[in-house]
């Protein structure tokens, strides 16, 4: 006799839009997420991502270990880096919640993704340029190399475990795009971030469909290695929603919440708004994120001042590059492209993203910025006025002066909440 068994659920998961999921649903949902998934037996690579992200990441991997730990050949991690700095043993033991020497957790390995090393990837294919062109909207149109840190062909399943926020090249973070820029080498990391700097943050941010994102989707389906998604959607205060299963659909369930937890809806634009930069940004490279996340809620000709006292470099990676090419709108680089085009792309499109909308005049070679972007660090004013942006000396900020003025806002803990004017799509 014939007995039918339904299919297993293409995603485990829940999330609240009030309130935050209790320690114990947490552990159920990623338990039985964990449980559905075709591992057994099998050599799993685990992604995480850096300490720049809010993210129960101790809990996750005690959870990661406990479940998968005695079904599997071997579960190892690799940190989603990016092109950002490697990080040392000590930072990824603050990270995982667990002693870590010489890259070892305990029986697991942790590795480090390294973009800047050409021995460590494997190619996997080329998406051809007329199907750019189509995915692009016909903003760009080349052949596009697509190339992964080895490990994710050397292990039998990837786990991408990660959170979903508002993101500035992207739309929504987490998913495929762990894998891209995440694992990658450094073409498709420049690609990709240049076509978002073409459409704009101020377009893209806090758009689940996206150009950008149908690139990232076509590149991921070059892996033949299977991969699954624990997204969980998360705030300084809690996690709001777990997801765990197929990747496209977890990641889809997941930004639809990170467009309701992670958006503050504001009745009118602000005229100045004082950032505050959370610690775990320790570069301007990464504390941006207060830009890019308040830039569609200030007025035009407004002021975001970024309050990072603890911020003494640009980037300490791209910092050279960033002293030479400075901060610019993306028409200074359109109508000066043969001087700018054989820069990194990603150096260009992080420029661009933090210096915001504006416009550029070739004939006078006057620059009009639709807001001003103001540093409110340690880096000094000589190299903030050589960059192309503005200066203010951070011990001369005073909060609650900031909190009492009509037209002013204080964005505490800013990177991760998207501010927006309007109202919240019903």
């Amino acid at each position: 006799m014939h007995v039918h068994r339904p299919a297993e659920p293409r995603v485990v998961g829940r999330g609240v839009n009030q309130g935050y999921l209790a320690g114990d649903e947490l552990a159920s949902l990623a338990r039985a997420g964990l449980a559905a998934l075709p591992v057994d037996g099998r050599r799993v690579l685990v992604l995480i991502p850096d300490g720049t992200r809010t993210m129960p990441m101790p809990l996750l991997f005690e959870i990661l270990e406990r479940e998968l730990g005695p079904r599997v050949a071997a579960l190892d991690f690799l940190i989603a880096l990016g092109t950002h700095t490697p990080m040392t043993d000590e930072q990824i033991e603050r990270h995982v919640g667990r002693p870590v020497r010489g890259g070892m957790a305990g029986t697991r390995q942790i590795f480090n993704h390294r973009w800047d090393d050409p021995s460590t990837f494997a190619t996997l294919g080329v998406i051809p340029a007329a199907e750019i062109a189509e995915l692009t909207g016909g903003r760009l149109r080349q052949d596009v190399p697509v190339a992964l840190n080895r490990l994710l062909v050397e292990y039998e399943h990837v786990l991408i475990c990660g959170p979903v926020f508002p993101h500035e090249v992207v739309g929504f973070s987490g998913g495929t795009k762990y894998l891209f820029p995440g694992v990658a080498a450094a073409e498709i990391i420049h690609f990709t971030h240049w076509l978002g700097a073409l459409i704009t943050s101020y377009d893209v941010i806090g758009t689940a469909n996206t150009p950008v994102r149908a690139v990232i989707d076509r590149a991921a389906s070059l892996l033949d290695t299977p991969i699954s998604l624990l997204a969980v959607v998360v705030t300084h205060d809690g996690v709001a929603g777990l997801f765990c299963g197929d990747t496209a659909e977890s990641w889809r369930q997941a930004a639809a919440l990170s467009a309701r937890r992670h958006v503050v809806w504001l009745d009118k634009p602000y005229e100045r708004v004082l950032a505050v930069m959370p610690s775990m940004y320790d570069d301007l490279w990464t504390a941006s994120k207060g830009m890019y996340k308040i830039e569609p809620a200030v007025a035009d000709g407004g002021e975001v001042v970024i309050y990072a006292p603890h911020v003494t470099e640009v980037s300490y990676v791209h910092g050279r590059l960033l002293d030479e090419v400075g901060y610019h709108c993306k028409d200074y680089f359109l109508s000066q492209w043969d001087r700018f085009r054989d820069y990194p792309w990603g150096i260009l499109a992080h420029s661009t993203h933090l210096k915001g909308l504006g416009t550029f005049d070739p004939a006078t070679g006057i620059e009009t910025p639709r807001i001003r972007v103001t540093l409110a660090t340690g880096i000094p004013r000589e190299r903030c006025e050589r960059i192309n942006l503005g200066y203010l000396d951070p011990a001369e900020v005073d909060r609650a002066a900031w909190q009492g003025r009509e037209g002013w806002l204080v964005v505490p803990r800013a990177g991760e909440m998207l501010y927006r004017v309007g109202r919240p799509p019903v």
